[in-house]
């Protein structure tokens, strides 16, 4: 199975930044359509990018880099894990993860990445519980 890369830009005015894009059968794992890896996009083969899903994946790209990466990960991982324990769900865990309620409330303003303040996804930490999308 051939990997397909693609270099794609969000165009939001002035702001375009660069993202690189792989399209492919194995990664993003399960029912998920993209992730964002160490600023390299994975999206399953088939699934088209809108500029919202960019824009969401770049919000990504904007709290791992404050975060060095690493700790981003590792964040994220502490984050999902206690917040399976609380809501014994996967899901609901996934979607109320600071850094997803983040980037799910602000990917559809595409100057959003211009104006975010640093740590921005701090604010989401105890913000109401976001619910699931049906």
């Amino acid at each position: 199975m051939a990997v397909q890369i693609i270099f794609s830009k969000l165009e939001a005015q002035n702001d375009v930044p660069m993202a690189k894009v792989i399209h492919n059968g194995i990664i993003p794992f399960g029912s998920y359509s993209a992730i964002n890896l160490f600023g390299l996009i994975f999206v399953k083969h088939g699934i088209h990018m809108t500029r919202k899903d960019m824009n969401h994946e770049l919000i990504h790209s904007r709290q791992a880099t404050e975060m060095l990466w690493i700790f981003f990960y590792l964040w994220y991982m502490a984050e999902w894990l206690i917040k399976t324990i609380i809501y014994r769900s996967h899901t609901k865990a996934y979607y109320n993860i600071s850094f997803e309620r983040e980037a799910y409330e602000n990917q559809s303003d595409l100057l959003y990445r211009r104006n975010r303040p640093f740590y921005a996804w701090i604010h989401y930490l105890r913000k109401e519980k976001r619910q699931v999308p049906r």
